[in-house]
């Protein structure tokens, strides 16, 4: 099995359903980096908005991943909406 189907199996995902969830973070990681920038030269803007985005993507990635694997599994392996 070549690394990349290990890859998926492990995370219960389609090829097309890993892309999509791996470009809605590249997007999200840019608008976090893009307010980070911003803050670090104008201190009153954005001043929480870095973090926030990091702490939601975290929970995407790592809570809630277990709970939407389950979901997907209970349905037989299609995508939990």
């Amino acid at each position: 099995m070549t690394p990349g189907k290990s890859h998926l199996q492990s995370v219960n995902e389609t090829y097309l359903q890993h892309m999509q969830h791996a470009l809605s973070f590249t997007v999200a990681l840019f608008a976090g980096a893009f307010c980070c920038l911003v803050h670090a030269f104008l201190p009153f803007l954005f001043e929480k908005q870095g973090s926030a985005i990091v702490q939601r993507l975290h929970d995407r990635m790592v809570v809630n991943r277990h709970n939407l694997t389950q979901r997907r599994e209970a349905l037989g392996g299609e995508q939990a909406s």
